[in-house]
């Protein structure tokens, strides 16, 4: 200790006495009820700075222009908690400074991953105040449908979008400008309380953090190009392959960091049974194109039913495409004449190219393509630069 410097040494000092003073209240009996739980995570959180920058118009310096999909820290985060005597409701929840949090080393996120999370993006309207969220609500109940297949509680509809228009307002300072990314917003749901043996967890904690992005996939706008792995799969029948559960996703980084390491974009999985039939890339939809004909692959719980995914059919659709929702096999593939993602992050992303068994097959991409014209689409109405027709997009002032 003493060969610190005097300030790390006060700092230390500061937070070692913040660690017994929980540790007498959590002995006293005094860990009940959500601000109870907020007061404890904030005596844990960096206080470096209490000025309220929320209605500040800049996001410091960041460079707008060359902003990737990482993580920039911004200012709050909305923190929520039910407890076995809120007998699976959510009480109250409460904006506190972003930072880190506390969890017991043997709650059931840690040990089980009980989790959830969700993904969205907050826009900035053009030519006047305010942003604008994409279709919130099906985000709510996506997470509402995973909680039930994960045994946890959920927030409503209602506290669910409001608590996402308060982290948003919260941090307005980041979002960027219009035509220069979004902010992303990642909804968590946590099974936070200990838990030894195998069961849902006691206590389960909600919470959303932003950040500001741009194009997620390294190429921009550009197309992005696949390997098929027919050696890994994403999920299996009877799985959690359908929910956006924490535990899909950690399963697919060996094989996304082997792909990346040959060039390859990401990777395109396919079932575990017949390992012929298209599922999903790493963290997003896939469509093929052929003719006057859109398919992508149906949901029946292997497949995460995508906000994007299920709003591109609908605009596909309309604009007299006839779309399919059925089994894909790796041959339709082949014989495609386009093939694109689609995603929260990645929104309608052209493919170039998929590797399968280490045969190149190439596709259409360019302005004249209907991924291209669907992306259009679909990015007016989010940005607000065309009316919204279906009611998608809430305003958040």
């Amino acid at each position: 200790m003493a060969l610190l410097p005097a300030a790390m040494r006060s700092i230390l000092r500061a937070r070692s006495t913040r660690v017994r003073r929980a540790a007498r209240d959590l002995q006293a009996g005094g860990g009940g009820g959500c601000s109870s739980l907020l007061r404890r995570w904030q005596s844990s959180l960096p206080q470096l700075d209490h000025v309220d920058r929320s209605d500040v118009e800049s996001g410091g310096e960041i460079d707008w222009d060359n902003l990737g999909f990482g993580l920039t820290p911004t200012d709050y985060m909305y923190v929520m908690r039910s407890s076995p005597e809120d007998l699976g409701a959510f009480p109250r929840g409460e904006l506190c400074r972003y930072g880190n949090i506390e969890l017991s080393p043997s709650s059931g996120v840690l040990n089980y991953a009980q989790g959830l999370f969700e993904g969205m993006k907050a826009y900035r309207r053009p030519g006047r105040a305010g942003y604008t969220l994409f279709r919130p609500e099906e985000n709510a109940r996506r997470m509402q449908f995973g909680a039930e297949r994960m045994c946890m509680p959920a927030p409503s509809v209602d506290q669910f979008v409001n608590a996402v228009k308060e982290t948003v307002l919260a941090n307005r300072r980041w979002v960027p400008p219009q035509g220069k990314g979004a902010l992303y917003l990642r909804p968590l749901l946590m099974g936070s309380g200990p838990i030894l043996g195998l069961a849902p967890a006691p206590e389960y904690t909600f919470l959303i953090y932003a950040a500001p992005v741009g194009n997620y996939f390294k190429e921009g706008l550009a197309p992005i190009n696949l390997v098929v792995d027919d050696e890994f799969h994403r999920a299996m029948p009877g799985g959690t392959g359908g929910v956006k559960t924490i535990a899909n996703y950690a399963p697919v980084l060996k094989a996304q960091m082997d792909a990346k390491s040959k060039g390859f974009t990401d990777v395109l999985y396919l079932d575990s049974v017949h390992k012929r039939y298209l599922e999903e890339v790493s963290s997003c939809n896939v469509f093929v194109v052929k003719g006057g004909v859109v398919a992508t692959p149906a949901t029946k719980g292997t497949i995460l039913p995508g906000i994007t995914r299920k709003s591109v059919i609908e605009l596909a659709r309309d604009r007299g495409y006839k779309v399919e929702e059925r089994l894909i096999s790796i041959d339709d593939l082949i014989d495609a004449d386009e093939v694109f993602c689609t995603g929260t992050a990645v929104v309608v992303a052209p493919v170039s190219a998929v590797t399968y068994q280490g045969r190149r097959h190439e596709f259409r991409t360019g302005p004249d393509t209907v991924s291209q014209e669907l992306y259009t689409t679909l990015t007016s109405i989010q940005m607000g630069l065309a009316e919204d027709n279906k009611g998608w997009t809430v305003a958040v002032d």
